[in-house]
C-alpha cells in the first residue's frame, strides 16, 4: 500500500448510505428526510402511545405523572444526546473525506463514552428521583405514580442511549432508513405491551403507569439490540482492538463538539423543569394540558427537527469534502422547505385545536386550557423552525457553542422571566404567552450569527485533496480515490 493511503473496509451491500457530496441537493434533502420524518412521527406515536392509555383509561392523575416526568427524562439524558450529536458531525465529516478508519473509530470512542456518561446520569436520576420530582412542585396526588414511572424509563434508559447512538452514526453516513426500520418494529412491539403491562391482561401483572415505562423500555432494548447488530454486520462496528482504544484527541472532539451541544439540551431541559415547575403551580388540570400541548408540539416540530437533522449530515460531508458553494445551497433550500411546511402546520393548529386535544382527553377542564395553549403557542412554529433549521447547520460544522450561548439567552433571560411575568398577571395564559415570544429571539440570534460566517471555520476535515489518496474496499472490490 502506498505511503499515505487509508483503507475504508466498510461494507454496502444492504446498506442505504448516501454520498451528498454530489447529486441534486433538494432531492437529498428531501429522500434522506423522508425516512428521518417517518421515524420521528414514529418517535414520537411511542412516547404518545403512553400518554393516549394514561389519559383515557387512568385519568388526568395519570396522564399529569407521565408528563411531569419528561422534562426530568431529558435534563438526565441531555448530555448523552449531546455525545450523539458530535458523533453525527465527526462520522459525516469523515465520511466526506473519505476516511473511514476515522469513522469506525469515531463510532467505538462514542460509544465508550456514551456507556459511561449515561451509566452515571441514569444512576444519578433513579436516585433522586422523588427529590427531582419535589423540586419540580409535582402535584403530591401525583407523586407516586410519576416516581413509578420515571424509576423504571431512567433504569432503563440505557436501551434509549444505544438506539440514539446508532441513529447518529447512520445519519452522518447518509443512512435514514436503517433506524426507521428499527423503529418500527420498536414501535410495534410498544403498541402491543402497552395494554398488556398497564391493565394486566393475561398473564401480565396490572401495572398502571409503571407498565407503560416497562413498555417503553423493553421495546428500545429490542431496537437497541437490533442497532448494534446492524453495525457489527456491515463494518461500522468492529471488535479491532485498535478502534476501541481510547483516541483522546478523538474524546476531545467530540466533547467539544458535543458538551456545548449537551449543555444546550440541559440548558433546554432545565428550563423545561422550571417551566413545569411554574406550570404545577395551577393544578393537575394544567399540568395535563401543559403535556398533551407538549405532545402536540412534537408532531409539529418534525418536519423542522427532521430538516435539522438532514442538514447536519448534508453540511458535515460536504465540508468534510471542502465543497463550500453546495453548502450555501443546502442552507437555501433548507430555509425554503422548512417555512413551506411548518406555515401549514402552524395554521392547522391554530384552526383545529380541539380535534387535535380529544385524541388524548375528553376532560373539559384540560381541553380548556389545551386549547388556549395551542391558539398562542402555534403561532411560534416557524421561529422555532428556523432554530432547528440554523442549529442543524451549525452542528455539520461543528460549532456548536453559539447555539448553546443562544439557548441561555433565549431561555433565562426571555422565556422564564416573560412567562413567570405574565403568569402573575394572566394565569397559565401568561406562561403560553411566554413560550411563544422566545423563539423569534432565538430565531434571530442564530441567524445573526450564521450571517457572520465563523461556523465555515469550524470543521474538523481537511480537503480530500490536502490528505492523499484514499483506498476503498468495498464488498470485495478495491478503489482508489484520489
Amino acid at each position: 500500500m502506498a505511503h499515505g493511503e487509508r483503507v475504508l473496509t466498510l461494507t454496502t451491500r444492504g446498506s442505504y448510505r448516501q454520498d451528498f457530496t454530489e447529486g441534486s441537493i433538494p432531492r437529498h434533502l428531501i429522500t434522506f428526510s423522508l425516512p428521518m420524518f417517518l421515524g420521528n412521527v414514529l418517535q414520537a406515536l411511542y412516547n404518545t402511545v403512553d400518554s393516549i392509555w394514561v389519559g383515557r383509561y387512568l385519568g388526568k392523575e395519570g396522564l399529569a405523572s407521565v408528563s411531569v416526568s419528561f422534562p426530568i427524562i431529558f435534563a438526565v439524558v441531555a448530555l448523552a444526546m449531546g455525545i450523539g450529536m458530535a458523533t453525527t458531525t465527526l462520522v459525516a465529516q469523515y465520511s466526506g473525506a473519505r476516511d473511514t478508519g476515522m469513522v469506525r473509530k469515531s463510532i467505538a470512542n462514542s460509544l465508550l463514552l456514551t456507556l459511561v456518561v449515561g451509566g452515571v446520569s441514569s444512576a444519578l436520576g433513579v436516585i433522586f428521583r422523588r427529590e427531582l420530582l419535589a423540586l419540580i412542585n409535582t402535584p403530591q396526588e401525583i407523586m407516586d405514580w410519576a416516581s413509578d414511572y420515571l424509576g423504571i424509563i431512567l433504569g432503563g434508559v440505557f436501551a434509549t442511549f444505544i438506539y440514539n447512538l446508532v441513529s447518529a452514526v447512520m445519519r452522518g453516513l447518509g443512512d435514514s432508513r436503517t433506524p426507521l426500520i428499527f423503529l418500527t418494529y420498536a414501535t410495534v412491539l410498544n403498541i402491543i405491551l402497552d395494554p398488556l403491562l398497564i391493565f394486566g391482561i393475561g398473564p401480565f401483572p396490572y401495572m398502571g403507569v409503571s407498565g407503560a415505562a416497562l413498555a417503553t423500555i423493553i421495546a428500545q432494548a429490542f431496537s437497541g439490540i437490533l442497532g448494534i447488530r446492524h453495525m457489527m454486520k456491515h463494518g461500522y462496528l468492529t471488535l479491532d482492538r485498535e478502534d476501541w482504544r481510547v483516541d483522546f484527541r478523538l474524546v476531545r472532539l467530540t466533547f467539544g463538539i458535543g458538551l456545548p451541544a449537551g449543555v444546550q439540551q440541559v440548558i433546554v431541559s432545565l428550563g423545561m423543569l422550571t417551566m413545569t415547575s411554574l406550570v404545577n403551580r395551577f393544578g393537575s388540570s394544567v399540568t395535563a394540558a401543559f403535556g398533551v400541548g407538549g405532545r402536540l408540539d412534537q408532531f409539529a416540530f418534525m418536519p423542522a427537527m427532521t430538516m435539522g437533522l438532514a442538514v447536519t449530515s448534508l453540511v458535515g460531508q460536504n465540508l468534510g469534502a471542502g465543497k463550500h458553494e453546495r453548502v450555501k445551497e443546502v442552507v437555501r433550500w433548507s430555509i425554503l422547505m422548512t417555512v413551506g411546511i411548518t406555515s401549514v402546520v402552524s395554521l392547522v393548529a391554530i384552526l383545529f385545536p380541539r380535534p387535535l386535544l380529544s385524541t388524548f382527553t375528553s376532560d373539559p377542564d384540560v381541553l380548556k386550557e389545551g386549547i388556549g395553549y395551542l391558539r398562542i403557542v402555534a403561532f411560534a412554529y416557524i421561529p422555532y423552525a428556523l432554530m432547528f433549521m440554523l442549529s442543524g447547520i451549525l452542528r455539520g460544522a461543528g460549532d456548536t457553542v453559539p447555539s448553546m450561548l443562544i439557548s441561555i439567552i433565549t431561555l433565562w433571560c426571555v422565556r422564564i422571566p416573560l412567562a413567570m411575568r405574565f403568569s402573575k398577571a394572566m394565569g397559565s395564559r401568561g406562561i403560553w404567552l411566554g413560550l411563544a415570544i422566545s423563539p423569534a429571539i432565538g430565531a434571530s440570534l442564530n441567524y445573526l450569527y450564521f450571517l457572520s460566517g465563523r461556523w465555515k471555520t469550524r470543521a474538523v476535515t481537511r480537503k480530500p485533496e490536502e490528505q492523499g489518496p484514499v483506498s476503498v474496499e468495498a464488498n470485495g472490490g478495491k478503489e482508489v480515490v484520489p
